[in-house]
């Protein structure tokens, strides 16, 4: 039985870093820019849009670049914070492992 208390003190402990982790993405902001710093877009480190600034002039343009230009902020943006929510757990969860899993 020590085995089992071993292994539920490690979980302790990964289950901790894990929500310490959860709270740093949460405060994190990944920024990201397209169009010349014509559209920013704002995304926490859970993927959770936080902001878009969007540049006056740039309204000007045509529909579909600024459509265009948007859609690509937006889809980097959310590949960038997947990227950084994986590589954040991955990290609080290196090291547990559970035998036969």
């Amino acid at each position: 039985m020590a085995g089992v208390g071993k292994l539920l003190k490690q979980a302790q402990k990964v289950q901790k870093r894990i929500e310490e982790t959860q709270v740093k993405l949460a405060q994190t902001t990944i920024e990201v820019s397209h169009g010349g710093g014509a559209v920013k877009v704002l995304v926490n480190g859970h993927g959770e849009f936080t902001g878009l600034l969007l540049d006056a002039g740039f309204l000007k343009e045509e529909k579909e670049t600024v459509e265009r230009t948007i859609l690509a902020a937006l889809q980097e943006a959310v590949t960038k914070a997947k990227v950084l929510h994986q590589s954040s757990m991955s990290a609080a969860t290196e090291g547990f492992a559970l035998a036969g899993m």
